[in-house]
């Protein structure tokens, strides 16, 4: 048996462990499909170390996937679904994935990602249909032993992140060590469990994309302490309610956007909900408004947990909604493996009270790197071990964090980052475009949306049909919800004679009289 899954499978092999819009999968059948998996991609030839990319939506066979890496050594990168062809296949290239692994949902981009990658030992497709050069997954599956690998060693996720400069940038973690027994991954998942009070053997409902470092430890973790995992494709708020009280969820993972939508759901299924089951309901990604806080603690009680944390840095903080009554705006206290710094201009540690960045140590002396960019890891540390996502804000006379602002130029939308600097790129590659500056305002349902302020080549005049010429040209190269909502036109950016850009400027009157900076 898969070691992660052995006492499961012994112990309530008939039971529940996957739930999807297709079917279940027991834990028997779980532990067996990973074995074969495992020999199989052995047979492919890949080996402890090497990389493969995954382009997948929320579906049982992620699972899947991700426990046979876990067994058979192997770093997996999960690929973003709303991602175009262009975008996905710099990933697979940037990673050294010497595979790839698609949903039939995403034959197109998988394709193009492919053709572009034609190095790859393996291409595996998901779901019904065929794709030319690719396995349909069944049938690797199926080549498999389903007797236990021998060797096994844990393999872990490489996440990638939008870069401040440019292409994404792969997360490589210290918490992922090739070469350690799977047992390790085990007593992690005990570990995440226990802070984050992940009740034992319950059902975890997983409602928010697998491809996000959040989604994936929310979910996984559970799942590898014994929670069964119910998942859906996309977030439907009224459904999102029957299957709480359906499955008997008793832990799910949510950002802020998600909580606007739940609360807007009508009165009808507002009165049908029974949510008793629930026992933890997690959030984070990004600044909740306190309003939207309040009205979801009155409606599902005091399970609401925010915590603060990113993919570089794990969880960093926890607060309990009773705490968070008590001191609204505060995202909690870190957590015993992190230890949170307030740094000021000059580079000193600064007091309770005083504002500064947000630096982290992990006291188990975890550090992570951006994958093949030696001068970003550099800038995202003060020393080693000493790191930051980017975010400003202070420590109080009790310990309790609270963020203000971001150092780094970054738009958080719906609980996805978003750096501009990506945009700004492809902004400019259009023959309209002379300068462009795209940066986040205010938004009721997702907290930001992307604004582009560009200023156009001489003799090009400013219109809505080139307003939506510049999204358009947005969408051809990047994902969807990169694109920007809206462009102004602006008769010159405000640059200084260096080069840099004042994006203050051009951002600034848009959060006045909201209260806040991000």
């Amino acid at each position: 048996m898969a070691e992660i899954l052995r006492g499961f499978a012994e112990a309530k092999g008939g039971e529940v462990a996957l739930v999807d819009e297709r079917g279940e999968t027991t834990w028997s059948e779980l532990d067996r499909r990973v074995n074969r998996l495992v020999h199989a991609f052995r047979s492919a030839g890949l080996r402890p170390g090497d990389t493969f990319s995954l382009l997948a939506g929320n579906r049982r066979e992620y699972f899947e996937v991700y426990l046979a890496a876990a067994h058979a050594g192997l770093l997996f990168v999960p690929v973003n679904w709303h991602w175009v062809g262009e975008e996905a296949a710099y990933v697979v290239e940037n990673s050294d994935s010497r595979a790839l692994v698609a949903d039939a949902r995403f034959a197109g981009v998988a394709a193009e990602a492919a053709a572009a990658n034609p190095g790859l030992v393996g291409r595996v497709l998901i779901g019904d249909g065929a794709l030319d050069g690719f396995t349909p997954y069944e049938a690797l599956v199926a080549s498999g032993s389903p007797e236990e690998p021998d060797d096994q060693t844990v393999g872990g996720p490489m996440f990638y992140t939008s870069g401040t400069t440019g292409r994404p940038k792969g997360v490589r973690s210290g918490y992922v060590s090739v070469g350690t027994p799977p047992s390790l991954l085990q007593l992690m998942s005990a570990g995440f469990s226990d802070m984050l009070g992940v009740p034992s053997g319950g059902v975890t409902l997983l409602c928010g994309p697998l491809y996000h470092s959040a989604q994936w430890a929310f979910s996984l973790f559970p799942l590898v302490s014994g929670s069964s995992v119910v998942m859906r494709h996309t977030f439907q708020p009224s459904e999102v309610l029957e299957l709480i009280d359906r499955y008997g969820v008793t832990n799910l993972h949510l950002v802020p956007t998600q909580f606007v939508r739940l609360l807007k759901v009508d009165e009808a299924h507002r009165e049908a909900f029974d949510g008793s089951s629930l026992q933890v309901v997690w959030h984070g990604a990004a600044p909740c408004p306190p309003d939207v806080k309040r009205r979801m603690i009155e409606w599902w009680g005091p399970i609401v947990t925010e915590y603060y944390g990113g993919t570089e840095g794990a969880i960093v903080s926890l607060i309990s909604a009773e705490e968070w009554l008590e001191r609204p705006g505060s995202v909690g206290r870190p957590v015993a493996t992190m230890e949170v710094v307030v740094v000021d201009e000059q580079g000193r540690s600064v007091g309770p009270g005083a504002e500064g960045q947000l630096y982290l140590r992990s006291r188990m002396g975890t550090d992570f790197e951006y994958h093949k960019d030696p001068d970003k890891t550099a800038a995202a540390h003060l020393e080693p071990g000493v790191f930051t996502l980017g975010d400003v804000g202070h420590l109080d006379a009790d310990g309790y964090l609270y963020l203000s602002d971001r150092k780094i130029d970054m738009i958080i939308s719906g609980g996805v980052n978003i750096y501009p600097a990506e945009i700004e790129g492809v902004l400019v590659t259009h023959p309209a475009v002379h300068d462009a500056a795209v940066f986040g305002v205010p938004d009721e349902e997702y907290g930001e949306q992307v604004k582009a302020a560009v200023e156009l080549v001489a003799g090009v005049e400013p219109s809505a049909e080139l307003e939506a010429e510049l999204i358009a040209h947005c969408r051809e190269h990047l994902a969807g919800y990169k694109a920007p909502r809206s462009v102004d036109f602006e008769p010159e950016l405000p640059r200084h004679p260096t080069g840099k850009l004042y994006k203050r400027l051009l951002r600034d009157p848009y959060w006045e009289g909201t209260g806040r900076r991000i």
